[in-house]
Parts: C-alpha cells; structure tokens; sequence
C-alpha cells in the first residue's frame, strides 16, 4: 500500500530519514520512502498496512499527517520513473530563460544532467563567462549547434 505523507514545505529530505529511521529500528514493515521530484511537501511512504504507516510517521518533526486513501503505483508512475528519453536540449545549444532572475537572457549549454534534469550553461551576455546550473524546464531551446542539424 502506497501512503501520501503532508509534511512541512522543504523538510521532505528530513522527514524521509526520520521516517526510515525509525521504521528500521522499530523493524516495521515499511518498504520505502521516497520524495518525488515536483511534489513539495508531501512524501511517498510504501508500506505493508495502515498501522505500519501510522506507527513510522507517529510524532515525527516535520510531519502533519497522513492523507486519507491509499493510491496506487500508477497513479504515481510519472513522478517516480525518470523520463530521460524526453530531454532533446544538447551541449551547445543556445538557450533563452524563462523563469527569473535571469528571464529572456541567452545562454549556451555546457553540460546535460538528465538524472537531475539540470543543464549547466553559459550566460552569453556576461561579461565573466560563470557555469549556472539551472533546472531544464526553465529554459527553451532557441538554437541548435550547425553540425546538428541534418
């Protein structure tokens, strides 16, 4: 059974490793915890019933409650599983910003992270060339290297 844990806004990474915790030394039947990337205050918490769930997440810090039902892996799919095959951004391409602080500004990519999502670039206006890393749905690709393009 699949429970969604309310925690406290940017505390998940510490809730998960109380969660764990307590789970391994109490020896509960608690499968994993996990913090799906998007999901801000709210933790995954696999388990084999309610009362194991309740027990592990008891009068932690951090944590508010247990949401009501019990949702199943599809339901949560998209968020666990990583969609590598779905980044088309290269080294080299020529980015423009669309989130702030540095909204409208061109960039080009230095290095691809598709595990983290992340790209780091390359401010093109800068007068000191600095590595950024940003999170890749902040940009839009505005044009590719030559040699890519067949």
């Amino acid at each position: 059974m699949i429970f969604i844990i309310k925690v406290i806004t940017n505390k998940e990474e510490k809730a998960v490793d109380m969660i764990s915790e307590r789970a391994e030394k109490k020896e509960l039947n608690v499968f994993s915890v996990s913090r799906p990337h998007g999901m801000r205050g709210y933790i995954l918490l696999e388990a084999e019933d309610r009362e194991s769930a309740e027990e592990a997440v008891f009068n932690l810090p951090y944590v508010k409650g247990i949401i009501g039902k019990t949702i199943s892996y599809d339901e949560i799919k998209n968020m666990v599983e990583p969609s590598v095959s779905t980044i088309s951004i290269k080294e080299g391409d020529i980015v423009e910003m669309i989130s702030e602080p540095f909204k409208k500004e061109k960039a080009r990519v230095l290095r691809v992270d598709k595990q983290k999502e992340e790209l780091v670039i390359s401010l093109l206006g800068a007068v000191v060339p600095l590595p950024v890393t940003i999170k890749l749905d902040n940009v839009k690709v505005i044009r590719r290297d030559e040699e890519d393009e067949d």
